[in-house]
Parts: structure tokens; C-alpha cells; sequence
């Protein structure tokens, strides 16, 4: 790729789209394929001088122009299961006799006594009660960047939030209060993408001058080695669930397997024709996922760097990101047509489409969550699982992951919300975006009062049908009339 001379100019982030089709040739084989003869829309960077100051925060975020978004039905619309939920087990009712009929006795007499059952039948479990949603509110916003934030993440253990912008910088923020714990510096340019180890100790940043940097979260300061190796801006992180290992995705058209001891490139994949926008490692890390301005979305073994399966729909948008379901069993993925679709890679299959958002331009990311039956949460209802994200409006979408339904929507950013990720356990989500916060939200918990509002309200409707007896009576004695017995 010419973006790898280093004589050429620097190139904005913003990509756009030209109404032209060329058929697209891929840079690695795809064994599992279902069909290759699908065409990707060609894509033509604006160069710039050298000399010129770096671009805004709306340029220092990935983002691209696309023609108008068409809307994508679900393409197969059947119930998928959810992801934390168990199927009940119901017991059939018997039916009658296929050989009885009206006018023919029964083998039995009714007169024969009827023995008891030695054992009392075992009862129906209770239907499932309705899953009921509890709205998120938020909470804290958190200010300090200088220029737009491109992404925000919970720590494994929920206790920190760490965001990275267009500044250059990182900043930590401890929760539940949001205290600013420090300010991580070191990069050269913006930082597009940020991820967590598992273990909470090390950081791992992204930036646009072309390095990745890893930290030391308690004392702030970076690893001495760099993990150097890509061409252009690095777009997209995330580690393995051991920790050792570190997958990213660069505007240079490749994925990169890291070994994060030695900082060295372990594999790389030649992976897409365009920039890749988004990585992901499935739970075991046994699998890893990518996604590019191709319209593709190629499943990696993570051991042989094999392309196990390519997904593409039919209308072959761009896609920005990528991440694997929580059970590691569906694929959730942000294109440019303003849909945010549900893959199940195994079969090759879109199951879901998710609409309502506005997303042309920007690369979005966002996460899934539960709501129902959680911890301090009884008699909510069945556990069901939701898909937010950001949106160019300024708004978070709350989607139902099943039936698709909006659960809730809230404008609160201004401009567009590049980040979105939730912590289940404590019901926390965050989001960033180029108003330069940082905005924690809250989910809304029962009211501890609604109980007691209930029995005071049955209270009061038994103490009125008793006042009402008492005049009952008084009239009817009145009259000089006995009250019926019985």
C-alpha cells in the first residue's frame, strides 16, 4: 500500500465513498466462504500537507461519508436464544384416548373405585414473569480532555474507567465517585482506541502515530518497548482473556497478532482491502474477528491464522466495528448504513438488524448488557440481554436483543457519541463522544417505598369496605329489615 512511504503526505481519517463499484479482490484466502463475486465500494483519502496543524477532533476520529442508508429488514426474523437465559422445561398435559368416543363406554366403570396415586404429581413450574426494563440516568460527567473523546472502557473489576481522545492523552477515572485518578502522556498524536488487560494492571493505547504503547495503570508510566510494526493510524485493540497476547487493527489494511512480553508481531494477517476498523477476541480466545471498509467480516483461529469464515450482507456496507457476544456465540457489528446487525458466523447467517440510530460517517462501538432478574434486583422478571450504541445525533439507543424493540432512548451528548460500554453487576454504563465528556450513567432501581405504598393502599380498601358494611347495616336496620342469613 503506498500509505507505507513515508514520503508520501499524511492522510485525514475521513474516508469517503464514491458512487462507483470495482469488484473487490481479497488480500487472504477464505476457505468457508459462502460467496466471494460481491462488490465493495471503492474508497479515496484526502491528503493534506505536512506543514499543516493536526486536523479537529472530528478528523482525529475515523469517519466516513456514505450515500443515504436504506432500510435493512431483519432477513431472518426467528427467535434466537438469549444469552443468559435457561429454557423452561414444561411437562405435557395428558390427553384422551385416541380410541374413546361419545357413544362407546369407557374400559373402566364408574363404579370401579379409582386408586390414589402413590405419589402427588409433580406440579408446573411457573410460567416466566415478563423481563421489565429499568431505564438508565445519568449520573456524573466527567471533563478534562481537550478535544474529542474516541473511546471509553470499564476495567475488568468495574472500579476504573479509563478514556482516550484526540489530545493525545489518556485520563483514569475511579468509580463509583469518578475522582480523576491521573492523565497517561507519551503519545505523538490522537488515540482512536484504548483496552484493558485482563487483570486490570496494564493499559494498551492505540494512536495515529502509527505505535501502540502499553501502561502501567498504578503508576501511570509506559512500558519501555513500543509494540511498533503497523504503516498507518491504528484504529482498533483488544487482549486475549489470558493477557498475552494483543490483537490490532490499523488503517494500513492489516491485523496484527502481538506477543505482549517480547512486543513482538507473532502473526499477521493479511486481512482486508480497506482499513480495518474494528478486533475482537471471542471469550476463550480460540477465535478473533475483523472488520473493514470492504463490507467484510472474517473469523481468524487464533492458533494457525487461518480465515475460518468471511460474512457479508447483501448491501455490503462499510463496518466500522465488531464484537462477540458475551456466550461467544454471535457477532454484533456497526456499518455505515445505520444498522447495527447481530451475525451468527457459525452458520453464516444475519439474525438480527437493529435500527434507529444515525450512523454515516463515524465509526461507532458499543456493547451488550442484561437487564431483569440481576443482584438487588428481584421480580424483574425473566434475564434478557440488550445491544446499545452511540449515534451521530448525540443519542444512546437501547435495543432488546430478541424482539429488537427500542428500550430506551436519551440525548444527552453533543454531537455525535463515539464509545459506549456497560458494566452489568453494578447496572453502569458509560459513553464518551466529540463533546469532549466523559458521562457515566446509572440504572434506576425499584423503589424501596412500592411495597409499602401497596400495602397501605390495600389498607385503605379494606378499611372502606368495612366503613360501607357498617352503613350497610345501619340503613338496613333503619328500615326495620333483617339481614338475610347466609
Amino acid at each position: 500500500m503506498n500509505d507505507s512511504d513515508p514520503l508520501q503526505p499524511r492522510s485525514s481519517k475521513r474516508r469517503r465513498v464514491n458512487g462507483t463499484h470495482t469488484p473487490s479482490r481479497y488480500s487472504s484466502p477464505d476457505e468457508l466462504a459462502a460467496s466471494s463475486d460481491h462488490e465493495t465500494p471503492t474508497y479515496h483519502r484526502r491528503t493534506g500537507s505536512n506543514h499543516l496543524p493536526r486536523p479537529s477532533a472530528e478528523h482525529q476520529r475515523r469517519s466516513y461519508e456514505a450515500s443515504d442508508p436504506e432500510d435493512s429488514p431483519d432477513e431472518l426474523d426467528h427467535t434466537i436464544h438469549t444469552f443468559y437465559r435457561t429454557n423452561w422445561n414444561r411437562n405435557l398435559r395428558p390427553t384422551a384416548s385416541r380410541h374413546a368416543t361419545p357413544d362407546a363406554p369407557s374400559e373402566i366403570s364408574l363404579l370401579t373405585p379409582i386408586e390414589a396415586p402413590a405419589s402427588p404429581a409433580t406440579p408446573l413450574p411457573p410460567p416466566p414473569k415478563e423481563a421489565r426494563y429499568l431505564p438508565y440516568k445519568q449520573k456524573l460527567v466527567l471533563k478534562g480532555h481537550t478535544k474529542g473523546t474516541s473511546a471509553v472502557r470499564f476495567s475488568p473489576k468495574g472500579d476504573m474507567i479509563a478514556s482516550c481522545s484526540a489530545d493525545a492523552t489518556l485520563r483514569i477515572w475511579s468509580l463509583p465517585a469518578g475522582k480523576f485518578l491521573r492523565t497517561l502522556t507519551g503519545h505523538l498524536a490522537g488515540i482512536s482506541t484504548l483496552a484493558w488487560s485482563p487483570d486490570g494492571r496494564t493499559l494498551a493505547s492505540g494512536s495515529d502515530d502509527k505505535s501502540i504503547r502499553l501502561w502501567d495503570v498504578a503508576t501511570g508510566k509506559p512500558y519501555p518497548l513500543q509494540l511498533l510494526g503497523h504503516h498507518n493510524y491504528i484504529y482498533s485493540l483488544a487482549f486475549s482473556p489470558k493477557g498475552n497476547m494483543l490483537v490490532s487493527g490499523s488503517y494500513d489494511e492489516a491485523v496484527f497478532l502481538w506477543d505482549v512480553r517480547t512486543a513482538r508481531v507473532m502473526r499477521s494477517l493479511p486481512a482486508h482491502s480497506d482499513p480495518v476498523g474494528g478486533v475482537d477476541f471471542v471469550r476463550d480466545g480460540t477465535l478473533i474477528v475483523s472488520c473493514a471498509g470492504d463490507g467484510l467480516i472474517r473469523i481468524w483461529d487464533t492458533a494457525t491464522g487461518q480465515c475460518l469464515r468471511t460474512l457479508v450482507h447483501e448491501d455490503n456496507a462499510p463496518v466500522s466495528s465488531v464484537r462477540f457476544s458475551p456466550n461467544g456465540k454471535f457477532v454484533l457489528a456497526w456499518t455505515l448504513d445505520s444498522c447495527v446487525r447481530l451475525w451468527n458466523y457459525v452458520e453464516g447467517r444475519c439474525v438480527k438488524t437493529y435500527q434507529g440510530h444515525q450512523n454515516t460517517k463515524f465509526s461507532l462501538s458499543g456493547a451488550f448488557g442484561v437487564y431483569g432478574d440481576e443482584e438487588g434486583q428481584v421480580g424483574l422478571g425473566e434475564k434478557k440481554a440488550f445491544a446499545v450504541s452511540g449515534s451521530e445525533t448525540g443519542e444512546i439507543l437501547w435495543w432488546d436483543v430478541q424482539s429488537k424493540e427500542v428500550l430506551q432512548r436519551e440525548k444527552t451528548h453533543e454531537g455525535c457519541v463515539l464509545g459506549v460500554d456497560t458494566w452489568g453487576k453494578e447496572g453502569l454504563l458509560v459513553s464518551c463522544g466529540l463533546d469532549k465528556t466523559v458521562r457515566i450513567w446509572e440504572r434506576e432501581t425499584e423503589p424501596e417505598v412500592e411495597h409499602g405504598e401497596e400495602e397501605e393502599e390495600a389498607d385503605g380498601v379494606i378499611k372502606q369496605q368495612m366503613e360501607e358494611t357498617e352503613q350497610m347495616e345501619q340503613v338496613m336496620e333503619g328500615v326495620g329489615l333483617e339481614e338475610p342469613a347466609g
